[in-house]
């Protein structure tokens, strides 16, 4: 069962957002609850709602926008991960309305996760509406509304939690970021071979797979 947590009542400017986010879109920050008092909660009941996904961070609710091209990529690598975690037997795959549960009242939402088995006793895939831990991997299909501020903070999260590796992939420069720590970081293009690493050993696939039907930017 899923305990949730309360965010502190605090009230927030438009500078203090800037300093979490950098210059992130205004229309990306929920005003309903107000940027600092939303919870774990209202993450579940938005969802179920609205259909929308947002992430909380220090009581804020932060959209999930994505365009054609991050839907469709971050589709085909789900597709590719999941086939080979299950002729492995290794564990599961969740899409981008796949929440985790970082830390209390840290909400975040990767576009893929891989879960082993590890961390589903009896390999079995938990009825609750979030996961309580980090996957093993996180995926980001990195859209262009997303700020550099946002995405360090986001990588720093994930890895004070129980992540264990990180993937930020960027169709239009079409490369891949793979992170085993935030300081550790290997950057990827079209004539390179990503691989699961001792996470999921044996996995390869050509990163100029990933993108060999997405439009070239410009």
């Amino acid at each position: 069962m899923v305990t949730l947590t309360a965010a502190p009542e605090t009230e927030l400017t438009v500078a203090d957002l800037l300093d979490r986010f950098g210059p992130i879109a205004l229309r990306r920050i929920r005003r309903e609850p107000e940027p600092g008092t939303a919870t774990e909660q209202d993450v579940i009941d938005i969802h179920d709602r609205e259909k929308r996904l947002f992430e909380l961070v220090d009581g804020i609710l932060v959209e999930k926008t994505m365009g054609v091209q991050d839907s469709f990529v971050a589709v085909w690598i789900a597709g590719f991960i999941g086939q080979f975690a299950r002729q492995h037997d290794l564990g599961i795959v969740l899409g981008s309305d796949g929440m985790a549960r970082l830390a209390p009242g840290l909400v975040r939402i990767p576009d893929v996760s891989f879960i082993g088995w590890d961390r589903l006793p009896g390999k079995k895939v938990p009825d609750i509406p979030m996961l309580t831990t980090g996957p093993n991997l996180a995926v980001e299909v990195l859209s262009p509304s997303n700020t550099h501020k946002e995405m360090q903070q986001k990588l720093a999260e994930y890895f004070d939690s129980s992540v264990q590796l990180v993937w930020y992939v960027d169709p239009r420069s079409r490369t891949v970021r793979v992170f085993t720590s935030p300081e550790n970081v290997v950057t990827l293009n079209e004539s390179d071979m990503l691989d699961g690493g001792s996470l999921l050993p044996g996995f390869q696939l050509p990163v100029a797979k990933l993108f060999e039907q997405v439009e070239r930017a410009g």
